[in-house]
């Protein structure tokens, strides 16, 4: 049994070779695309296992995206090949000024059918790590109830649940379907990762530290905010509340999609690795700037050697941590 499963939506991505509106562009490079399927290869990367659980159409597109994970060293089993529904994709247009324009035909996908009882069918005795992400369950309501599904079977196997909110408004019915469902996942979980303006969004609070005691509260073990250029921030349950801060890496940014799923592969190997939290969050840092400095979603994610050679050449520059405990 691999480490770690993560269950999602993974597609085919075909990004302009050119810098213009995608209406404009006529040449695409293809890819492999999906929040999940990029913590999955960043995950392998790093040298540990992990194991993609979806479902895609008997198509080109389906068989290109099995083929990629095998090759990625991604354990397949827990993918199913649907004979009626197609696998979905993804064009996007290459800028380095803002954020990329993102078009997604997901519609009636093959994952977007998955529901409780496909879950049932996967065994995951021995895994330590179920990651959820708020795309998945946005598909559909079956999606919604899979995913639930998954964190009550992590549960009765004694995993840790770590959950990437990675808001998609436009997949939702309404910003308050959304804000509810993600919500509720949030407390079914242990370690919960969203961006500053996510949290902001999820709770209309305005500082990190009263976003932390939110969720906290709920019953979460971890929150980890992400700061964006500024850091990220941490603070758990323990004897008394601790927190910690780590400063970000200063990079030249490409492409910003997929920075948040680099800064996941960080936390996710770090946990399985017990590293400090300023260790921890100093790893999800640097992998979220280095996945910034590559047109895909995930080509840029770093093996080990390169990871470590990254912090190693500007930690200098660009980190300083701290940890304080409550009340200090």
């Amino acid at each position: 049994m691999s480490e770690i499963i993560t269950m999602g939506e993974a597609m085919a991505m075909f990004v302009a070779d050119d810098e213009a509106p995608l209406s404009q562009v006529n040449h695409f490079t293809k890819y492999l695309a999906g929040a999940e399927v990029n913590v999955s290869i960043g995950v392998s990367r790093l040298g540990h296992t992990i194991s993609y659980l979806s479902q895609v159409g008997r198509d080109p597109f389906g068989e290109y995206i099995k083929c990629m994970l095998e090759k990625e060293h991604i354990s397949t089993d827990f993918i199913k090949v649907n004979d009626e529904y197609p696998t979905g994709f993804q064009i996007k247009n290459k800028t380095s000024a803002t954020d990329p324009e993102v078009v997604y035909f997901r519609k009636n996908t093959a994952a977007s059918t998955i529901d409780p009882a496909f879950i049932n069918q996967f065994d995951f005795t021995g895994a330590k790590i179920l990651h959820v992400t708020g795309i998945f369950p946005a598909l559909s309501d079956k999606t919604f109830k899979a995913t639930l599904q998954a964190i009550q079977k992590a549960k009765q196997n004694q995993m840790l649940v770590t959950f990437d909110p990675n808001l998609r408004p436009s997949l939702w019915k309404s910003k308050e379907d959304m804000v509810r469902k993600i919500n509720l996942l949030a407390e079914k979980c242990d370690v919960f990762m969203p961006g500053f303006k996510e949290a902001k969004r999820l709770t209309g609070l305005s500082t990190k530290e009263e976003i932390a005691n939110h969720y906290l509260a709920k019953g979460i073990k971890k929150i980890i905010i992400k700061l964006g250029t500024t850091g990220s921030y941490m603070k758990e349950q323990k004897t008394q509340d601790s927190e910690t801060f780590v400063k970000s890496f200063t990079v030249q940014p490409v492409d910003t999609v997929g920075a948040g799923d680099g800064f996941a592969v960080g936390i996710l190997t770090g946990l399985l690795e017990g590293l400090s939290p300023s260790a921890l969050l100093t790893r999800a840092n640097a992998i979220g700037a280095i996945q910034v400095t590559h047109i895909s979603d995930n080509e840029g994610l770093p093996t080990r050697d390169e990871l470590d050679h990254f912090i190693a050449s500007l930690s200098k520059k660009g980190v300083n941590s701290y940890e304080v405990t409550s009340g200090h």
